[in-house]
């Protein structure tokens, strides 16, 4: 492990577009700056995911420094959207998770939204990220948060695994659809330097000053299938996460974590195992 390091830092501002890869980022308890505090759902409140709407794939969203977003996507023009100021919250639903978020106030965010995937969406935020969301009950300390993240705080990933899957997708009934890029699995954290699969024996690890706990092993869904490029999809990873990486009835790749401090995080970091 003396060589491992930080290979690249992934920041997504609204949950499920594309995102941005900043050479250093700030982490703070519910994750890192800026990081999934925006999302999009339906008429009903329910957050809209690439599970169900793979063209979200397509779109993109940049953080402006006030933790506003500027969102593009094919055929659309560009918009910026503040952040919200204070006031009434709406009820997101959100996987298991009942969670207050901060309407948009700029129709146009919606209009842009709905007219992009063609049903009404709307834009929230998540404006206070120490109080909205706890992390799962069954995996969390008391008092930690997550943002609009699937359910904790970073997801981390390891250069040295993804070539090992793809080693695996190689040999498979569906190679012609390897290799797959790392941005199938949408991490926060890229390692590099590890063993393949050694991050499953990880349970707590430094990225440069800062601390983290893996509080468990990422379970994957069809988001996996989904080229970030096209929003079609295939076969892999899932059909080679089963054959090979199939734990507790989830089909495994990557760690979650949970901050155990503040600090920056910077792309060559030293990553340090601690137990």
């Amino acid at each position: 492990m003396g060589n491992a390091h930080l290979h690249s830092i992934h920041v997504h501002p609204v949950k499920a577009i594309r995102g941005l890869a900043p050479r250093e980022a700030v982490v703070e308890p519910w994750g890192l700056t800026g990081d999934r505090r925006w999302t999009l759902v339906d008429d009903e409140g329910k957050v809209l995911t690439q599970r169900r709407h793979p063209r979200l794939a397509l779109a993109a969203a940049e953080l402006l420094p006030d933790g506003g977003v500027r969102l593009s996507a094919p055929g659309m023009e560009p918009l910026a959207v503040p952040v919200p100021r204070p006031s009434d919250t709406l009820p997101v639903e959100i996987f298991r998770d009942k969670v207050d978020a901060v309407p948009a106030e700029d129709e146009a965010a919606h209009a842009w939204c709905s007219a992009y995937l063609g049903i009404d969406a709307r834009l929230v935020y998540m404006d206070d990220p120490a109080t909205r969301r706890p992390v799962d009950p069954e995996y969390a300390r008391p008092g930690e948060t997550v943002s609009f993240a699937d359910g904790f705080p970073l997801l981390l990933t390891t250069t040295a695994s993804l070539d090992a899957l793809n080693d695996l997708i190689a040999q498979g009934d569906h190679a012609d659809e390897g290799p797959l890029p790392m941005d199938r699995f949408r991490p926060s954290v890229v390692v590099a330097g590890a063993d393949a699969w050694a991050e499953d024996d990880w349970s707590r690890l430094a990225i440069g000053d800062v601390s983290f706990r893996v509080a468990k092993t990422c379970g994957r869904c069809v988001v996996t299938t989904t080229d970030q490029d096209t929003g079609e999809r295939g076969r892999e990873p899932l059909y080679s996460l089963g054959r090979h990486r199939r734990l507790d009835g989830n089909l495994v790749f990557g760690q979650n974590l949970v901050p155990l401090s503040r600090g920056t995080i910077r792309v060559g970091d030293p990553v340090s195992i601690l137990e």
